[in-house]
């Protein structure tokens, strides 16, 4: 008797990838344990969306690093606003920019806002590591770090009206990605030199699919201190400023501290 499942030939090659292949067959359908799988990732894509930011408990690990921090909300004044309207999470909501205002200081270098995005679990797991990485390469260029803001409902625009507000020369949003069925926990960084709300999407850099599964800590601290110097020695960003990290012949005071692959 021929067995129900047939499995696919590829099937060892599973244990290098978390992506969904050799998933074999039952007839001309899926094997009932791969369906299974299938509905738990996509429970956990939809979970990661609309789980709630808990800024209050990063702030904690913030203050506790030393880091002085700011919560503020976009103009999106709950979630299915939110999703559904891409566009009022792009800006400030008006009480957050008074709030801004009213607390305005002497302008500094960089901002970090740290967004919930579409995980709030991203945010979760991978921004203060990002962040403990990061702040010894700043330490180095000699850049004035701003408040760290907590954006509650933001999309990637939101750090231009922030930094905007906050007169920053630069700003690097980290928001959660949109998840994927084996990327729940996906932290994107977007970096754009002279933030304002006017800016393209081609002005910004991206660096995409930190977490310890995909682009460490250390590289991904490394590659945003990378593109800092040069944008801050060339006075740009985005589609111009080409992410040549992995040549050390380009390396000035950011140097790795781990060996380039």
């Amino acid at each position: 008797m021929s067995p129900l499942v047939h499995n696919n030939p590829w099937e060892t090659l599973r244990l290098f990838t978390a992506a969904r292949i050799a998933l074999g067959r039952t007839g001309s359908s899926l094997p009932t344990d791969e369906l299974l799988r299938f509905g738990l990732a996509h429970a956990q894509a939809r979970d990661a969306v609309h789980q709630p930011f808990d800024s209050d408990a990063l702030e904690t690990e913030l203050h506790q690093m030393g880091l002085e921090t700011l919560t503020v909300a976009s103009a999106a004044p709950d979630r299915a606003t939110y999703l559904r309207r891409p566009d009022l999470g792009r800006k400030l909501s008006e009480e957050s920019r008074e709030s801004l205002h009213s607390r305005a200081r002497e302008a500094s270098d960089i901002v970090l806002v740290v967004a919930d995005g579409l995980s709030s679990k991203a945010v979760h797991r991978q921004a203060v590591p990002l962040i403990n990485a990061l702040l010894p390469y700043l330490r180095t260029l000699e850049l004035t770090l701003g408040p760290v803001v907590l954006a509650h409902q933001s999309r990637v625009a939101l750090g231009d009206d922030i930094a905007q507000v906050m007169k920053a020369k630069a700003v690097a949003i980290l928001i959660g990605e949109r998840p994927g069925l084996s990327s729940p926990d996906s932290l994107g960084i977007y970096m754009t030199w002279g933030p304002h709300t006017k800016r393209l999407e081609s002005e910004r850099n991206c660096i995409s699919n930190v977490r310890p599964e995909g682009l460490d800590y250390p590289q991904a601290a490394f590659k945003l201190a990378w593109l800092l110097e040069q944008s801050f020695h060339r006075q740009l960003s985005g589609v111009n400023l080409k992410d040549e990290s992995d040549n050390p012949a380009l390396h000035n005071k950011v140097v790795p501290t781990f060996t380039l692959g």
